[in-house]
């Protein structure tokens, strides 16, 4: 695993020091703060940061996700059953995504108020529609001969689901997934950004009203740094349970 990623960690690296280099000769840490200063800043607030509001950021992301998941395999699934249904939806799946986020949060919070609901909203907009549309991309990828197949035994149109589309599936709701994690991530901090008491986005803005450019990428990087273990846990769990994908 070390070795496949070196690249990306010498890149990485290489990059972190010239941030660092160039953020010491502007001398400006309020606009370009240094990872070193960044750094400084997560120790000093380590205990509202880990404690409060990223407890409260990933509650958001979790029950968001959870949502967008279930409600995305339900309409991708009814999609593929159903051609009328697919008809019908698929449009409006692709509207969904022509309407700015960042418009509709602050209505969300008009509605809901500073209450979860709002940014669990925001969070569930934001990654129903690839969840959907993947695992509907997913569905109708099965090969027909595997399906003319089934029906010469005498499967029922739920054994072909269970035994047939799901695994074919399998694949492309994963990189569903994957791209989900980051855009929840994405969704959550933009709720809490626009309206919220607690929470990493929120951390962020009351940091920027300070004029603190190290507070404000502190949590940005405790979201970075969520998002990157998500993706990495999904594949490899993705590894182990779908270890026929190269065959």
């Amino acid at each position: 695993m070390l070795k496949k990623n070196t690249p990306a960690i010498v890149v990485g690296v290489f990059l972190l020091i010239v941030w660092e280099m160039g953020a010491r000769i502007l001398n400006a840490m309020y606009i370009l703060p240094s990872p070193t200063a960044i750094l400084q800043k997560l120790w000093e607030f380590r205990k509202p940061l880990f404690l409060v509001h990223a407890p409260a950021t990933v509650e958001i992301l979790v029950i968001g996700l959870l949502i967008a998941i279930m409600l995305g395999l339900l309409v991708a699934f009814a999609m593929s059953a159903n051609s009328w249904i697919e008809r019908a939806f698929y449009p409006l799946l692709i509207l969904s995504q022509t309407i700015p986020i960042t418009a509709l949060a602050p209505i969300f919070v008009l509605w809901f108020g500073y209450t979860i609901w709002s940014k669990i909203l925001v969070t569930v907009l934001i990654t129903f529609f690839p969840i959907a549309v993947n695992t509907f991309d997913g569905l109708q990828s099965t090969k027909k001969d595997y399906e003319e197949l089934l029906l010469t035994f005498g499967a029922s149109k739920w054994q072909q689901v269970i035994y047939l589309q799901l695994p074919s599936a399998l694949p492309t709701i994963f990189t569903a997934l994957k791209i989900a994690v980051p855009l929840s991530i994405i969704g959550a901090a933009i709720g809490e950004w626009l309206g919220a008491q607690t929470g990493l986005g929120y951390f962020s803005k009351r940091m920027m009203t300070q004029l603190d450019g190290a507070g404000v990428f502190a949590p940005i990087v405790l979201l970075s740094l969520m998002a990157i273990i998500s993706v990495a846990l999904l594949s490899v769990i993705e590894k182990k349970y779908i270890n026929w994908r190269k065959d």
